[in-house]
């Protein structure tokens, strides 16, 4: 569906060698998919996005999008590509001397829709994204995630083929960046258009991508299923970013004075829903202590990772014993004292 080969792109800085935004990229999105790419801030991934309906133009390489070449097209070709590419913003971009349907209206006015048209797909669009009741407010009268919806609202109301997402949720509460992110999801799976996410929060990769990208200095340094990133991710970068989504850090009280075998546990898939720990309990007699950890449910697929300590009031040999049995019944285990 979408294919960026070799992409690069500069920025001129005067006298200055060139900054070099994005170094080389190249990557594959398939036809309905949901696709992130996430990094911190700098990395290069909006405007990585942006080559995608040429926004902004790339130095070198190519940008295929439905097996058309949008890096070659210019004028009026390049119009009509962009009408079949959705894009919604961080800030939203609403014009705010409009009311939410002439917002929506003006997209379809500007792709040539005829009056008739606009009239019945404006209100079609509404019921969608949740706003049927909001076509004669304006934006200043709307919440940041009513002002996101509005946006989706006008992205899509031409039936594109691609929804491009340029930090969707970074401006808006936990719960509303939840509800946003459902419709988007809601919006892959009953249109079909393929949606391209970028963000700097894992957790939003997370909770509706199908695929990742991961980018630094403007390089992509990871690439997979976002469930295999999270279980497995093999670059430090990523190891990083996952790390800040679990979170799994002990205060130093507990640290103090340890006694016992201190393990890091990764349960993958059908681990992470059998009663591993329950059953070193039972078989070796030891004392299981889980200090923290969660188990969420990504793709549909279990993974979970558990920090217990295990001790024996009299056998230290028990204690070895069971952590032998946790490594062959689950993913990975780190010992991280004892």
């Amino acid at each position: 569906m979408i294919r960026l080969n070799h992409i690069s792109v500069e920025f001129p800085r005067g006298k200055q060698p060139s900054a070099r935004a994005v170094d080389d990229v190249s990557l594959h999105i398939k036809r309905g998919e949901v696709y992130g790419i996430v990094g911190a801030s700098g990395a290069g991934k909006s405007t990585l996005l942006r080559t995608i309906n040429l926004l902004q133009r790339p130095s070198s390489g190519e940008v295929i999008v439905n097996g058309v070449n949008v890096s070659s097209l210019t004028g009026g070709a390049l119009r009509h590509q962009r009408q079949k590419i959705g894009m919604i913003f961080q800030h939203f971009n609403l014009m705010h001397t409009r009311t939410v349907a002439a917002n929506v209206a003006f997209s379809l006015r500007a792709a040539g829709k005829s009056s008739a048209d606009i009239a019945r797909r404006v209100p079609e669009i509404l019921d969608l994204v949740g706003l049927a009741d909001k076509a004669a407010a304006y934006p200043a009268q709307l919440s940041g995630g009513q002002k996101q919806r509005v946006g989706i609202a006008r992205a899509i109301a031409n039936q594109p083929e691609v929804l491009l997402c340029d930090e969707p949720t970074s401006a808006l509460d936990l719960e509303t960046s939840a509800a946003i992110l459902a419709l988007l999801k809601e919006i892959n799976l009953r249109l079909g258009i393929t949606i391209v996410l970028i963000s700097h929060e894992m957790t939003v990769i997370k909770s509706i991508c199908d695929r990742v990208a991961v980018m630094t200095g403007g390089n992509m340094v990871e690439e997979g299923l976002v469930f295999d990133i999270f279980a497995a991710p093999q670059h430090e970068f990523t190891r990083q970013l996952v790390s800040h989504t679990f979170n799994l850090e002990l205060p130093p009280r507990l640290m103090q004075d340890l006694q016992g075998t201190l393990l890091k546990i990764l349960f993958v898939g059908a681990s992470a829903e059998q009663p591993v720990l329950s059953d070193v309990a039972t078989r070796y007699g030891v004392s299981v202590n889980i200090l923290h950890g969660k188990i969420e449910y990504i793709g549909q697929r279990a993974l979970g990772i558990l920090v217990a300590l295990l001790t024996h009031p009299r056998d230290p040999g028990q204690v070895a014993a069971a952590v032998a049995y946790i490594q062959e019944n689950t993913a990975r285990v780190e010992v991280l004292h004892g």
